[in-house]
């Protein structure tokens, strides 16, 4: 099985060597694992992996070799009894059913009405329409229906209405080491270049050479800059939920940007850019980064590109405290402003085909706040965005 392991790991293209192989059996027969299933799987990652990159690669290639081996996941911390949101059944309406069903009032109404909720209920709830529970028309719970309410205790997406969610969500980074599907993307962002010749002068100059070595009448070699791409790009990345449809693309653009850009920096974000971002989506609770800071980081002369279906709650856009996740002070509007503000060059880049856009109020927002800067993630709109980056 530990043999099966080793070569699993290897077929997945993670960079593991015998070398690292042996050294995890000296630790497994000095009982480092201590029979436990959990040991053994942090010890297997810390002898194996070298780079945090790979720690998603691993975990699938360790799931498929321990079939049935469930890992620990850090359980939500919550006022809100586990029980009672397990879930039973999952409701099924009509459509003439759904369209009954109006909503609460507003943002403001919805979460006093949540605490209320918390501060009165007692016991676990299957159906109906007030109490936290499963299976209802209820605001709040899981597997129901509510045309705007706060998604508890339910895994994924079902309707795609919750303007909040409360439980813990695990996002993963982008794979930078996926193979293109098409060299055509690399060739569309290649039109965001300029060249200078930087740096030590390393590189031979051939003309300089001949022309210094027939002045002088002795060989003459002369030396210059590698002439480099001088364009700085900063990309925001949107993860987790309804991008999850959009990974492939989203993996493929950022493989090609690390391949192309010298300069290039990235981040994360969920839905819409708040006050702060991650570079690391598994220690997004724990390793925050001050947008304001990155304000202040990078100089304005960087090319800006949004990665992101921009499809969330209008609440997100222009509610202080409309993020799913948490009660952020200032709307998610006033932050991609500020971007504008200091970046002039600045695009958003969107899986989705544009022909839908206009069915979803929250992409026709953020494209007025990025005045029509919006470009669908296809070859063609790739080509317009870098167009437009180096205007």
């Amino acid at each position: 099985m530990f043999i099966d392991f080793f070569y699993e790991l290897k077929a997945a293209r993670l960079p593991v060597t015998l070398k690292e192989y042996l050294l995890l059996m000296e630790a497994l027969e000095a009982d480092l694992a201590s029979g436990r299933v959990e040991d053994f799987y942090y010890l297997a990652r810390a002898a194996l992996v070298k780079d945090e990159r790979h720690l998603d690669k691993f975990d699938q290639v360790f799931g498929h070799v321990f079939k049935g081996l469930d890992l620990m996941n850090e359980a939500i911390e919550a006022d809100v009894p586990e029980e009672w949101l397990r879930t039973v059944s999952q409701l099924h309406l009509s459509e003439d059913e759904k369209k009954k069903i109006e909503e609460m009032g507003g943002w403001d109404k919805i979460m006093e009405e949540l605490k209320k909720r918390l501060e009165e209920q007692k016991k676990r709830h299957q159906g109906g329409s007030k109490w936290i529970g499963t299976g209802g028309t209820s605001p709040y719970g899981a597997d129901g229906y509510n045309p705007a309410g706060i998604r508890i205790g339910q895994k994924g997406n079902r309707n795609f209405r919750a303007i909040k969610v409360w439980d813990k969500r695990e996002f993963k980074d982008l794979d930078d080491t996926i193979e293109i599907g098409t060299r055509n993307i690399k060739v569309a962002l290649r039109r965001l270049r300029k060249f200078a010749r930087q740096g030590a002068a390393d590189e031979l100059d051939l003309d300089g050479t001949i022309r210094s070595t027939a002045h002088q009448g002795y060989l003459d070699l002369k030396l210059r800059p590698e002439r480099r791409n001088t364009v700085k790009v900063l990309m925001f990345f949107d993860v987790g939920g309804s991008m999850d449809w959009h990974i492939k693309n989203a993996e493929e653009l950022f493989s090609a940007a690390r391949a192309e850009f010298k300069h290039l920096e990235y981040y994360y974000f969920h839905n819409c850019l708040y006050d702060y971002v991650w570079k690391d989506n598994g220690r997004r609770w724990t390793e925050k980064i001050n947008t304001w800071d990155l304000l202040h980081k990078y100089g304005s002369d960087y090319k800006i590109i949004f990665i992101g279906d921009a499809s969330m709650s209008p609440y997100e856009i222009v509610v202080p405290g409309g993020s799913v996740e948490y009660m952020n002070e200032e709307p998610g509007a006033l932050w991609l402003q500020r971007v504008l503000e200091v970046y002039e060059n600045a695009v958003w880049l969107n899986p989705v085909p544009e022909a839908h856009w206009q069915w979803t109020q929250s992409i026709q927002m953020v494209n007025q706040i990025f005045e029509n800067r919006m470009f669908p993630m296809t070859l063609e709109g790739l080509d317009d965005a870098m167009r437009e980056l180096m205007r």
